[in-house]
């Protein structure tokens, strides 16, 4: 069971290598479907917001309720504000907004591709001359990783929001304390390398969900096989490159 299992994950990720290969081709090269990015870009966005900006707020105002009785028994609790903004703009903003995304838009691009391709429909494109490839796969992957960013910026934002009213319940600090709090602590070695990790995440979530739905296979029930792959294969990627990163993070800004 475990021999099969692994042999089934690495086939994966054989596979996807091959197929992110071809996205790296392909993308550089005309013709560009900028009209189909927009479209994904629009709707991917549009529909994850919600979700994403709620969770975000939500955990930023559970970590600073968890947070605020161990400093404060250590006295440090005006450090409140700086680890909150540390932790959820380096790692947990990052992180939550991916496996969110992936969720949702990995399992759904999944989907909506196995059934394109169960139905036939993109071997219809083929037949009638376009590439189904450039315009399935290749704008919903760099909507994707257009996308990643600018969701987990928002998160990052609402989350810290979060942790204010959260603080704001327990001490009278004010509004402008606070932030200015939040900014001091936060440096460029913060900001910029949990913002660019978000961009090989936003790829990971799109690669992963378009390779499982485009080479989706036995109907219906495959369809729904690929959904669930997806989500799965995605959310462990993102995780295990998160280690890579955060280890490279350490040795490059220290």
């Amino acid at each position: 069971m475990v021999r099969s299992l692994v042999s089934s994950f690495f086939g994966q990720i054989g596979s996807l290598t091959i197929f992110s290969w071809r996205f790296i081709r392909s993308v550089f090269f005309p013709p560009y479907e900028f009209g189909e990015v927009k479209r994904h870009l629009d709707e991917l966005g549009s529909r994850s917001l919600p979700l994403v900006g709620t969770t975000g707020f939500i955990v930023g105002l559970i970590l600073a309720m968890q947070t605020r009785p161990t400093l404060f028994r250590f006295g440090a609790d005006a450090y409140l504000p700086a680890m909150v903004a540390i932790s959820f703009v380096r790692e947990l903003g990052p992180v939550i907004t991916a496996l969110i995304v992936a969720g949702r838009v990995s399992s759904g691009i999944g989907a909506e591709l196995g059934s394109m391709r169960v139905t036939e429909q993109i071997d219809a494109m083929e037949v009638s001359g376009i590439d189904p490839f450039k315009f399935l796969v290749v704008t919903r992957v760099l909507a994707c990783i257009i996308l990643q960013p600018l969701l987990t910026a928002i998160v990052n934002a609402l989350g810290l929001f979060g942790a204010y009213i959260s603080i704001l319940i327990e001490s009278d600090i004010s509004w402008t304390l606070y932030w200015d709090s939040v900014i001091r602590s936060l440096t460029f070695a913060d900001v910029i390398p949990g913002l660019a990790k978000t961009t090989i995440f936003g790829f990971i979530i799109g690669i992963v969900g378009c390779h499982q739905g485009y080479w989706t296979t036995g109907g219906t029930v495959g369809v729904g096989k690929a959904s669930t792959t997806a989500v799965v294969l995605s959310s462990l990627l993102i995780i295990l490159v998160d280690m890579i990163l955060v280890k490279i993070t350490v040795w490059v800004w220290g």
